[in-house]
């Protein structure tokens, strides 16, 4: 019996980048018969051009993780039905407190950040998260990532001149108290509780998240009368959803809901 009905999809978005990262896959779900929607973080749903001319910007500076997830979660009780979840990197943690909250008919784990406790001690994830964390800067002022943090962190591999065009049109400032809530209790993940059927994708190139540490969320899950699968594409950096062949991963996540 197919356990996955829901036709409703909501996409959460990750730090340091805008909802609109998500435009072409709202746009595709859609044509395959689904309803999907990709609300902002609040005090984000202006232009990222506009948003980074307020740099530093004391509102999103604000922000804590509950507080995003707080957001998420009013948004998906005003739906119709419960959602399929789909988050990417800091929304993929996102993603996994929604899920244990009761709020998802189906999740996929899109090159997540991890909860509380789960931790890689490779070079690249170092690297990538030590500066946005900004552990021994003021947290009432947002973090902006750097062009050449970008380059290493999201688009490695990629041609130089769509790195610089997916920078002007994604980046913005992020709150450091968002992205270090990962660290703290508000992180945190009950791995062995029944969960709705969870999907993990991953990419071998993403060097802010990599795919030893995905494996390592997706295992960590216990409970042996629930769902959940793991998938890890060759050449994919974190910015996958925008890699030239991104609907090898969209039809992959529709058929895998198809058949759950």
């Amino acid at each position: 019996m197919k356990s996955i009905k829901s036709k409703t999809v909501v996409f959460v978005t990750g730090a340091f980048v805008s909802h609109i990262g998500w435009d072409k896959w709202v746009t595709y779900f859609e044509s395959k018969g689904y309803k999907a929607i990709a609300p902002s973080w609040p005090f984000k749903e202006d232009p990222p051009a506009e948003i980074r001319k307020r740099q530093p910007d004391a509102r999103i500076a604000s922000l804590n993780l509950t507080q995003v997830v707080d957001n998420y979660a009013n948004i998906i009780n005003a739906l119709p039905e419960k959602p399929i979840i789909i988050g990417h990197s800091l929304g993929g943690l996102i993603t996994q407190l929604l899920v244990q909250r009761g709020l998802a008919d189906a999740a996929v784990i899109y090159h997540s950040v991890p909860p509380q406790g789960v931790l890689s001690f490779k070079w690249s994830f170092l690297k990538g998260v030590t500066p946005s964390l900004g552990l021994f800067t003021s947290a009432d002022k947002t973090y902006l990532m750097s062009f050449k943090h970008w380059q290493y962190t999201f688009t490695n591999g990629m041609p130089l001149a769509y790195q610089q065009e997916m920078y002007n049109k994604l980046v913005i400032p992020e709150s450091k108290r968002a992205a270090r809530g990962a660290l703290s209790s508000q992180g945190k993940v009950d791995f062995k509780r029944p969960h709705v059927p969870l999907l993990f994708l991953s990419g071998t190139k993403d060097n802010i998240i990599p795919p030893s540490l995905n494996y390592t969320n997706f295992k960590k899950y216990s409970h042996t009368g629930s769902i959940r699968e793991y998938k890890e594409y060759p050449d994919k950096n974190h910015l996958a959803m925008d890699h030239a062949n991104w609907r090898e991963e969209t039809d992959f996540i529709i058929d895998w809901l198809n058949n759950h």
